[in-house]
C-alpha cells in the first residue's frame, strides 16, 4: 500500500471541544477519498491539519512518508480549494491562477505556459482577462481549481467546494472533478456532508462522527453494509425495530420483535449479535404487497400504511405495525391507479425483505 498521507492517533482540541480524538487514517497515492460527516464532526479539521493550517495536540501526520508536523503550509506539497473560492476580486483570471507561480518567482514564459495549460484543463480557455465578478459560480470554482492545480501538488484538498452551487451545477462539477482526478492521477481529499455526493465521486469514503472514524471503505460497502447505527442513519436508513436475539439457525440469526414476530438476518461471522438489538433495512430494499407473496420470504410483517409521499421518481410509504413500530419503504413511483388502491393511507399491506438486507446494531437503551 502506497500511502501518500497518513494520520496516526491524531488528537486536536479547541479549548474544551475535542475536534478529533485518537484519529487514524491512511490515504493512498492517486485515490479520491471523501471525508463524510455532519457539521462539527471533525472532517474540516482533518483537512486543515493535513494542509498545515492547524497543529494537533498529539499524534503524527505523514506526507509522502515524511513527518509533516514541523512543516509550514508552503513547505507541504498540497494545495487547498475552499467552498467560497477565495479569488482576488481585483485580479483577472490569468493573474488569479498565476499568483502562486509569481510568488515562486518563475520566469514569465513558464508562468504563461502553465496558466494556459491549467485553464485548458478546467475548460476555461479565452477567459484570462475576465474579473471574478464577470464569471458564473461554476466558472469561479474552476478558476480556484486551476489556481490550485497549476502548482502541481501531490495532494489536492477540497473543502466543500460545491456547497454554494445549485443542484444542476453541483452535479456537473461532481463529474468534472472525478474526470479531472482520473486524468491527472493526483490524490484528491474531498470534504462534504452530502452522502450522495460522496458516493458519486469517491474511490473510498471515510465517515467521521464526533471526531472519530466510524467507517472507511468503498462507497458501495459503506452504503450497503454500514458498520454502526450512525453510519446507517447518516447514509439514509430511516427506521429501526427493537428486537431481542433468539438464536442461530441454518446460518441465520433469529430475532423476536416486541410483538413476538420472528425476523431473520444473515449471520455475520461466528460471533453473536447483541441480545438487545435494533434492526433495520434500507428503505429501497423493502417491498410491499397487498397479499402474502406466493413464496413467502423469511421476513414478513403485516401492517397498515399511515402516510405516503410522492418524491418524483420514488414514492415513500410509512407502514405501522400492531405494536406501534414503523418502517419506511421507498419504491419506484407507481401509476396513480395503483397508488390509490394499494398505497393509500389506511391500506392493509405486507412488508417483506430477505435476511441478507437486515442491518443489526446494539440497542441504544440497552
Amino acid at each position: 500500500m502506497d500511502l501518500i498521507v497518513e494520520l496516526r492517533n491524531v488528537t486536536k482540541r479547541y479549548g474544551e471541544h475535542v475536534a478529533l480524538e485518537d484519529f487514524s487514517l491512511g490515504i493512498e497515492r492517486g485515490e479520491f477519498l471523501t471525508l463524510l460527516g455532519p457539521s462539527g464532526s471533525g472532517k474540516t479539521t482533518a483537512l486543515r491539519l493535513i494542509a498545515g493550517f492547524e497543529q494537533p495536540q498529539s499524534g503524527q501526520i505523514l506526507l509522502e512518508g515524511r513527518d509533516a508536523i514541523s512543516l509550514a503550509p508552503y513547505q507541504r506539497n498540497v494545495n487547498t480549494v475552499f467552498q467560497h473560492y477565495a479569488l482576488f476580486p481585483h485580479l483577472n483570471v490569468f493573474r488569479n491562477v498565476a499568483f502562486g507561480l509569481e510568488e515562486r518567482r518563475l520566469p514569465q514564459r513558464d508562468i504563461r505556459r502553465k496558466v494556459r495549460a491549467a485553464l485548458e484543463l478546467v475548460d476555461l480557455p479565452g477567459k484570462e482577462e475576465r474579473l471574478p465578478r464577470q464569471l458564473s459560480g461554476g466558472e469561479m470554482q474552476r478558476v480556484a481549481l486551476a489556481r490550485a492545480l497549476v502548482l502541481e501538488p501531490a495532494v489536492l484538498l477540497l473543502d466543500e467546494p460545491l456547497g454554494a452551487m445549485d443542484e444542476k451545477l453541483r452535479q456537473q462539477m461532481q463529474l468534472e472533478l472525478r474526470r479531472l482526478r482520473q486524468r491527472l492521477g493526483i490524490t484528491f481529499i474531498f470534504v462534504t456532508h452530502d452522502q450522495g455526493e460522496a458516493l458519486v465521486m469517491s474511490d473510498r469514503v471515510a465517515v467521521i462522527h464526533r471526531g472519530r472514524l466510524e467507517q472507511v471503505g468503498p462507497g458501495a460497502e459503506v452504503y450497503e453494509a454500514p458498520r454502526t447505527r450512525f453510519v446507517a442513519e447518516f447514509t439514509g436508513v430511516e427506521s429501526f425495530l427493537d428486537v431481542s436475539f433468539v438464536g442461530r439457525e441454518h446460518g441465520e440469526w433469529q430475532f423476536k420483535t416486541t410483538a413476538s414476530e420472528i425476523l431473520w438476518s444473515a449471520a455475520r461471522g461466528e460471533s453473536e449479535p447483541p441480545t438487545a438489538a435494533s434492526i433495520s433495512v434500507r428503505p429501497e430494499r423493502l417491498q410491499i404487497s397487498k397479499a402474502i407473496p406466493p413464496s413467502p420470504p423469511r421476513n414478513l410483517l403485516r401492517g397498515v400504511i399511515v402516510e405516503t409521499f410522492y418524491e418524483g421518481g420514488t414514492r415513500r410509504s410509512i407502514v405501522e405495525f400492531g405494536n406501534g413500530t414503523r418502517l419506511i419503504v421507498r419504491e419506484a413511483s407507481l401509476t396513480d391507479s395503483t397508488f390509490r388502491s394499494d398505497r393509500a393511507p389506511g391500506a392493509n399491506v405486507y412488508v417483506f425483505w430477505e435476511p441478507e438486507w437486515t442491518l443489526v446494531y446494539p440497542r441504544h437503551d440497552a
